[in-house]
């Protein structure tokens, strides 16, 4: 009776924020995706799997999130945020009964003190102060799939060095097997984010990345790093070209479609938002392929749009109207086209209905979206649709409960099952090999959003950053034994990775937190420097200050990430 697979991907991320301010940009982000996200989806998927019911849900944890999350700093940050919170309800609560709002107004605060005290107390009592461990331990028990990304979120397909992007990947899965004791199957590509190999150069005037040079495909990057699957936009799928077919699992056989038999041509049919398939950027296939998920995109929409998908339900909890001073969201949706003046309150008790109603409603559709490709195609589908984690308890409060009964409700269909990306991977086995487009999910699915007019000069930086760092690898390798030397220069290494992240040029882009993100780029392109004038000092033999010495300490207390980094890993 099954016709195919939903494989729900989650893909979860923030850029290092700890030690970089606090409110309205900074450590509150970090803290409020923790409490509203992060918590309640393990609350989801502890009760479900208590129930017997497995959530089979893979979830992509980026490594400079786990970084964040596992610092010991983390712990005492984010109970502060969450006692503030608290706080800040107690004092509505007493606000409103002494100007006579409401009954419902004032219960309200109540309700508010009450669910922080909660996720407070589940992070305390549930989870043992570590977010990223008891992830881990869903994953031990086979009840989830945790993937990774690129290890800060940089744009692989517009870094100017093949050094850089396996960086990228090379520190992913270090650090995945850190965290979680072994080696991740799947990543999740920043932003969606492809490039087939191909004689590239840069639109942006830096030489020499500006002069064209043959670059591998991100799927060889992949691979080389022993990383099995990864994301993609349906819109990359719809314009794939097949290059042939493995003739046995282990991939070494391989036939190009001209070759095919007349009456085999059709085994290769065409990419479908209903498929796997392996990549390849040409018949060369030994250079390294990964199998790509795609996007459905009509279905995706379901729950991403906040106008047209089920966000936008006029009883559920409105994001943007905050109560001044607390900050605290007392407001339903109650039209996506009103006025913020015209809100009426929320009512926690009106939304189950809605999100059981949806969740239903979801589950129909995956099921006929299936049911039709079965039909149609006489094949076993795959149905997957990526999500931006955030977007479940943070941008939309009921996400996890929707969740949970979409979970709960597909356990319970005779037409499809849940599959983490992995599961679906070994009972597909794809044989298949296309040829992808270069692009993202992102505006027009190219690389718009994050190489634009408003944020063009920050490549010019990374491009001339990545040209100092190969020069100092060029000429000071004897000096790698130097352990000041190594030092300095690993720090160096960490702040171009924190200077890559993809969330800078998109934050300049939509202009949500532009200057805040402005500045972060420039402090770490500004210390990056330091740090090479500091490597390049210590190369020369002269001796490094006791105030050259002080900042590259406080330096890395504030910039902690990775401390298994090694220099080596900027290599290919």
């Amino acid at each position: 009776m099954l016709s195919g697979n939903y494989v729900l991907i989650l893909h979860t991320h923030l850029p290092w924020v700890l030690h970089h301010g606090a409110w309205p940009h900074g450590e509150d982000w970090l803290c409020e995706a923790a409490a509203e996200c992060y918590i309640p989806l393990l609350n989801v998927f502890n009760d479900l799997k208590d129930k017997g019911i497995n959530p089979n849900v893979s979830i992509a944890l980026s490594p400079v999130l786990c970084e964040q999350l596992a610092h010991p700093d983390f712990i005492a940050v984010f109970k502060h945020y969450m006692k503030q919170k608290i706080e800040a309800a107690r004092r509505d609560e007493t606000d409103f009964k002494k100007w006579g709002y409401d009954e419902h107004h004032q219960y309200l605060t109540r309700f508010w003190q009450w669910w922080y005290s909660e996720r407070l107390s589940d992070f305390e009592n549930k989870y043992n102060e570590s977010i990223v461990q008891s992830f881990r331990k869903l994953q031990d028990i086979g009840a989830i799939e945790i993937m990774t990304c690129g290890a800060t979120h940089g744009y692989s397909p517009l870094l100017g060095y093949d050094e850089s992007v396996n960086l990228q990947f090379k520190a992913a899965t270090e650090n995945y097997k850190k965290h979680f004791g072994v080696s991740p199957r799947g990543s999740w590509l920043p932003e969606c984010a492809y490039r087939p190999a191909y004689n590239w150069k840069s639109l942006i005037p830096v030489y020499p990345f500006n002069q064209e040079r043959l670059r591998p495909g991100t799927e060889e990057i992949l691979a080389r790093n022993g990383i099995l699957y990864f994301v993609t936009d349906q819109s990359l799928t719809e314009r794939a070209d097949p290059i042939g077919i493995f003739t046995d699992n282990s991939k070494d056989a391989f036939v190009e479609k001209y070759f095919f038999p007349q009456n085999n041509i059709a085994e290769l049919g065409g990419a479908s938002e209903y498929s796997i398939f392996n990549v390849a950027s040409g018949t060369q296939v030994g250079h390294g392929t990964a199998v790509a998920f795609t996007r459905h995109k009509e279905i995706a929409m379901q729950v991403w749009s906040g106008e047209v998908g089920y966000p936008g339900e006029p009883d559920y909890l409105d994001f943007h109207k905050k109560h001044l001073g607390s900050m605290l969201r007392y407001w339903r949706v109650t039209d996506t086209k009103a006025d913020m003046m015209y809100k009426s309150l929320y009512h926690p008790d009106w939304t189950q209905k809605k999100y059981d109603l949806q969740a239903n409603h979801f589950i129909h559709h995956i099921e006929n979206s299936l049911n039709w490709n079965q039909n149609h195609n006489g094949k076993f589908g795959t149905l997957c649709t990526p999500f931006d984690t955030e977007l479940f308890g943070h941008w939309w409060f009921e996400g996890p409960e929707f969740l949970r009964a979409v979970i709960e409700g597909i356990s319970h269909s005779p037409y499809i099952k849940s599959a983490t990306a992995f599961m679906q991977f070994l009972k597909m086995q794809p044989k298949e090999i296309y040829r992808l487009p270069e692009g993202s999910w992102g505006e027009n699915n190219n690389h718009d959003v994050w190489s634009n007019e408003q944020n063009k000069w920050t490549w010019e930086c990374i491009y001339n950053d990545e040209q100092r760092l190969k020069l100092i690898y060029e000429k000071n390798n004897s000096n790698f034994e130097n352990p000041q030397f190594r030092r300095i220069l690993t720090q160096g290494l960490r702040q171009l990775m924190l200077l890559q992240s993809s969330d800078w040029q998109f934050l300049i882009h939509t202009e949500s937190a532009k200057d805040y993100a402005e500045q972060r780029f420039m402090f770490h392109h500004s210390d990056f420097n330091r740090h090479c004038d500091l490597a390049e000092k210590c190369a020369e033999g002269n001796e490094i200050s006791n105030e050259e010495l002080l900042f590259l300490e406080e330096d890395e207390r504030r910039n902690c990430i990775f401390p298994e980094l090694q220099l080596e890993w900027w290599s290919l």
